[in-house]
Formats: C-alpha cells, sequence, structure tokens
C-alpha cells in the first residue's frame, strides 16, 4: 500500500488548479464565474494563485464548475482496511 503525505498547502492548490482548468475549459472569465457563483471575482483570483478560500466559497465554486456530488462522495468513501496508520512512524515501520 502506498501513502502520500500531503501538506493542506499542497492540497488546496491542487483544488484551486482543478477549478481553474474547469473555468478556463468552459471558457469563463474570473468576472463570469463571479456572477454565476456570487463569490466576487478578487476572492476567484486570489483563490487561483494561493489556494486560500472559505470552505463555503470553494462549494460555490465547484458547483458553479464541478458536479458538487462528485465532492460530497468524497465524505462516504469508507477508510480502506481497519488497520490504516495513524501516524508517520506506522507508515515507515511498514517499509
Amino acid at each position: 500500500m502506498n501513502y502520500l503525505l500531503l501538506s493542506e498547502g499542497y492540497v488546496q492548490l491542487a483544488f484551486a488548479e482543478h477549478l481553474k482548468k474547469h473555468r478556463k475549459k468552459a471558457k469563463m472569465s474570473r468576472e463570469v464565474l463571479a456572477k454565476k457563483s456570487t463569490v466576487p471575482a478578487s476572492t476567484i483570483k486570489k483563490f487561483e494563485v494561493t489556494g486560500l478560500i472559505s470552505f463555503r466559497q470553494l462549494l460555490l465554486l465547484w458547483q458553479s464548475l464541478d458536479d458538487l456530488t462528485r465532492l460530497y462522495e468524497l465524505t462516504k468513501t469508507p477508510i480502506q482496511g481497519k488497520n490504516a496508520p495513524t501516524s508517520i512512524e506506522q507508515v515507515l515501520k511498514r517499509y
């Protein structure tokens, strides 16, 4: 089993890049997305550059650009195995 050690900053930027890609694919400017999502264009720009945004605004953007059900389904995914490691020490012991 492989484990990725991700920082919250890396995940935030990954979400920002995902939604930016969808925005560009839809040929939407930040201003158009702002009107559709009710998230200010300046906030969208900041999010795309830094990955920082409120959770509510992230959901509004996601709903405007992608299927919100896909994001919701992540909460339904069971943890794989009862013996999943809970610390980096446990991960390192396996190798």
